[in-house]
């Protein structure tokens, strides 16, 4: 196998067999199940026939009785065998869909984020809608097999009878299922773009919920929606053209079928018209050749499930066997803390060069927001260290030597736009739940009021996205959070941009109060911060251009004074 083979994700099939292998157990059963009750269904006709051409021979109460018999056994045996068929599969298919949804979810939530190419909108799709599809295999494969039981069964009962009549069927289903074989590819690819628009769509939602608030401040709501509604009208269209399709295989099925039954019907009537099968026979050949409509329906519409599923289990393969974004070493950092960005180059940062001691608060004034989102995506790993230039080294190990545990328990980046999770405060703050400064990190923070004025405290209920909250309570939060982590270096982007100025000095004193000893980067243009830092470094045109406390730098440097004063 070449490399490229081995990166190539797996087919939808894989995905596909997995399911049906790990549920192999409560397929068999529901196989066994759905094709008793499909066995059951074709003998009703069978046992119809058989009674009538009895009843003609042999007219007594004994044959009558024990014809009701018979048929109450069918019916017995129909009506349990699908009850308990289908609670096997359904139960099968609901927890083969729910481990998919977790899979999914365990890929986007791993600490090497993975080569996928799809916004999280189109992820939380496949975790859902393709999911559920996917797992769709393990019910349409027992049905699919239990159909085929019932069309062998009404073969074989009218072979009996007359040959004619079971090749009849055998023919007949062969061309139906030639048909539609060739109309259900159309019904795949068809399906898989419909599910990438949909998929679209929903990430578009995502992206403007995510920017609701800047959008109502410059006014580009009705933007936004014409956005929002030209990718909805691609995704409605296409859902258009799967309908249509969809309805021309449905339709054809049923002609299909119904010219079969047709056929069946009036070769019995010619057969017994010639005296070649008999009343009984007759009757027999009538019903099956109307139950048998069916089964086949069901045989017919089993191969659009199938490419469904497939086209599901394609889109899912995306995102499971994507590749991780960097491989992550076996190495962990030498105690202290020291940071150093040695030749940096990604994006505006120009061989970026600097070193942060052990137990040292630095502030890096950018000039420029880009380099410093760019730093701090460097600095938190979200850039693999392929991309770009240089080196980034923790206790003098480069953080591509390090394994992800280590990076992480010595390294935390906060960025200026920290996630709130639905929950409590405590959660957002501790959500490990193993935190012992929780307390001091509220009260540097200033999330003190906030806590206050809760009857519940800590405990008090946060919504999705911190909707309950304000822009300086959320910023507050996130804070919070990243320094009860209290790990060995610690980078806060833009921290204090939502607070007003008063709170922003408190803020500044207490993260140099709170992390004394502690290696600390703050990238901001705040003067509080700045004023708090040990030491400031300049970043322009990005490399460092000027290094020195907050206050010499006001006095000596002209651009500096301009950039950070307020």
């Amino acid at each position: 196998m070449t490399t490229t083979d081995a990166k190539r994700p797996r087919p939808g099939a894989a995905i596909l067999r997995t399911a049906l292998r790990r549920n192999a157990g409560a397929v068999v059963r529901g196989t066994v199940l759905m094709g008793l009750y499909q066995a059951g269904e074709t003998a009703f006709p069978i046992a119809l026939g058989l009674i009538v051409e009895h009843t003609m021979r042999d007219r007594s109460l004994g044959s009558l009785g024990l014809s009701i018999g018979a048929l109450a056994v069918i019916i017995t045996t129909v009506s349990l065998s699908w009850r308990f068929g289908m609670r096997v599969l359904q139960k099968a298919n609901t927890t083969e869909a729910h481990r998919w949804r977790v899979r999914v979810a365990a890929c986007g939530l791993q600490p090497v984020a993975r080569d996928v190419g799809l916004k999280s909108g189109e992820v939380l799709t496949i975790a859902t809608e393709d999911a559920d599809q996917t797992s769709d295999i393990v019910e349409v494969v027992p049905l699919l097999i239990s159909s085929l039981v019932a069309v062998a069964v009404a073969s074989v009962a009218l072979g009996l009878a007359d040959i004619r009549l079971g090749l009849l069927v055998i023919v007949g289903t062969v061309a139906i299922l030639s048909v539609l074989s060739v109309m259900s590819r159309r019904i795949g690819s068809s399906t898989r773009e419909q599910q990438a628009r949909v998929a679209r769509a929903g990430a578009k939602v995502a992206d403007l919920i995510t920017g609701l608030r800047p959008l109502h401040g410059f006014g580009g709501n009705h933007s936004a929606f014409l956005s929002y509604r030209k990718v909805s009208s691609l995704a409605k269209h296409q859902a258009f053209v799967v309908a249509r399709v969809n309805g021309i295989y449905a339709g054809t099925a049923q002609a299909l079928n119904a010219v079969l039954a047709a056929a069946v019907t009036l070769t019995a009537g010619w057969l017994a018209y010639a005296g070649l099968i008999t009343i009984g026979e007759l009757v027999m050949a009538v019903g099956l050749a109307q139950f048998i409509m069916e089964p086949l329906k069901m045989f017919s519409e089993m191969p659009r499930y199938v490419m469904m599923a497939r086209a599901s289990a394609d889109r899912m393969a995306l995102v499971l066997d994507a590749p991780p974004l960097t491989t992550p070493g076996r190495e962990r950092p030498a105690p202290g803390g020291d940071l150093e960005i040695d030749g940096v180059r990604h994006g505006s940062l120009d061989g970026l060069t600097f070193r942060v001691r052990a137990g040292e608060f630095v502030a890096v004034a950018a000039y420029r927001p880009r380099a410093a989102a760019e730093l701090a995506s460097v600095l938190g790993a979200h850039v693999p260290p392929r991309a770009y230039g240089g080196e980034v080294r923790i206790g003098g190990r480069a953080i591509a030597d390090l394994s992800v545990e280590a990076l992480r328990e010595h390294l935390l980046v906060n960025p200026y736009d920290g996630e709130i999770f639905a929950g409590s405060l405590r959660t957002n703050i501790d959500p490990s739940g193993t935190s012992s400064t929780v307390a001091e990190a509220v009260e540097a923070s200033l999330l003190t009021d906030v806590v206050a004025l809760h009857r519940e405290g800590l405990d008090h209920g946060v919504r999705d996205r911190g909707a309950n909250l304000s822009g300086g309570q959320r910023q507050r939060l996130s804070l919070a959070r990243a320094l009860a982590a209290d790990s060995d270096v610690l980078v806060l982007h833009d921290p204090t941009t939502a607070v007003d100025a008063v709170t922003e000095q408190l803020i500044a004193r207490n993260i140099a109060k709170l992390r004394k000893g502690r290696t600390t980067v703050v990238i901001t243009s705040s003067p509080a911060l700045l004023d708090a830092a040990d030491r400031v470094l300049v970043l322009d045109d990005g490399v460092i251009t000027a290094e020195d406390t907050h206050r010499h730098l006001l006095a000596s440097d002209e651009d500096y004074c301009r950039a950070v004063a307020r």
